[in-house]
């Protein structure tokens, strides 16, 4: 084996085919291909199409990060996956894949955990991990506030939704709006030409003494909100719904954030998941570290929604660190456990 292990990633968790390359803390090539336009239609990700989509984009898209790092497989010192949390289908697709290529190649393979490969994938950009640190994980989902003392073992919850994730709640408040799927972006784009604080809508468990979030009932006032301005018939002034919607978000997860390092004295907070390309949580996660004297690491936007580069950016520091690979009997497990790393294989 290199120095510096040589690791194949792929992610096939929702509806992004990721496959990534990554030779110690380098990134050598990050390919995607997105079914997204094939969910659009229905308003939301369909798990069977999802699959078949994996199926058709996985070796074309391994090939494509290939050749962009310049090796070839033979070059290969381990192969990563994601082994779960996600849809079960999609998962499925993925993990068949990194075990064919790890079986034919004769590397260890490593069934990684989902929501810790996007703690790792900071490595890439801003280099060791400051251990221990918080992170806040934010996606269609996940919204979750985990203490990470080291990332190649254990990540610990300390908080997550009790009902819709983040990103759940901007494609619900998209739809609701006719601004169509995924909701994520397209909210962030209207959200600068509104007003934050144009409408009052509830920050669900901002006082709540644990570090649990819930935006079920903030999607469900901003459909009310809606609702009544068109029951008399007045305009509803988009961009000022998704301003003050996405305020509401945003500052229930940055102040539990922030209170989550103040309250276990650790002072590095790192933000993952696709709703942390939002530019207001970014934005307002900055200066709530600044005024708390936290550090603030977040990966760029493209780094931060489901990637292989993630995958192999984890299953690298697994690999230096001397941790077992798993099994080749490893199974897609949708539900994976945020404490389990790297899956010990299906009768673990």
């Amino acid at each position: 084996m290199s120095v510096e292990p040589l690791v194949l990633g792929i992610e096939t968790s929702c509806d992004e085919t990721g496959v990534g390359v990554v030779r110690g803390t380098t990134l050598l090539a990050d390919a995607v291909a997105s079914s997204v336009d094939e969910h659009a239609r229905f308003g939301g990700v369909v798990p069977e199409v999802a699959s078949r989509a994996h199926l058709e984009a996985m070796v074309p898209t391994v090939r494509r990060a290939l050749d962009t790092a310049g090796v070839r497989l033979a070059d290969l010192d381990a192969v990563a996956v994601t082994s779960g949390p996600g849809l079960a289908g999609a998962l499925l697709v993925g993990v068949a894949a990194a075990k064919a290529y790890a079986l034919a190649l004769d590397v260890p393979v490593y069934g990684v955990n989902h929501l810790a490969a996007h703690v790792a994938v900071d490595v890439l950009e801003h280099g060791p991990l400051p251990e221990p640190a918080i992170a806040v994980l934010v996606s269609g989902g996940h919204s979750s506030i985990l203490r990470v003392d080291d990332v190649t073992s254990r990540l610990d919850p300390l908080g997550a939704t009790v009902d819709d994730a983040a990103g759940e709640a901007f494609d619900k408040v998209a739809r609701l709006l006719g601004l169509g799927f995924p909701g994520g972006p397209v909210v962030d784009r209207r959200a600068r030409e509104g007003r934050p604080d144009a409408i009052a809508f509830p920050r669900s468990m901002l006082r709540d003494a644990s570090y649990d979030v819930s935006f079920s009932g903030l999607k469900t006032a901003v459909a009310r909100w809606v609702e009544a301005r068109q029951a008399t018939g007045e305009p509803v002034p988009v961009a000022d719904v998704c301003a003050s919607f996405q305020e509401a978000v945003v500052d229930v997860l940055t102040a539990k954030a922030v209170r989550a390092c103040t309250e276990t004295g650790i002072d590095s907070l790192l933000l993952g998941g696709g709703v942390a390309a939002n530019s207001r949580l970014r934005a307002l996660a900055q200066q709530r570290c600044d005024a708390a004297g936290i550090a603030l690491r977040v990966p760029r936007p493209g780094l931060c929604t489901d990637n292989g580069a993630m995958v192999a950016a984890l299953g690298s520091r697994l690999v230096a660190a001397g941790v077992a690979p798993s099994p080749l009997d490893l199974p897609a497990d949708s539900a994976m456990d945020v404490r389990t790393v790297v899956s010990a294989g299906a009768d673990a």
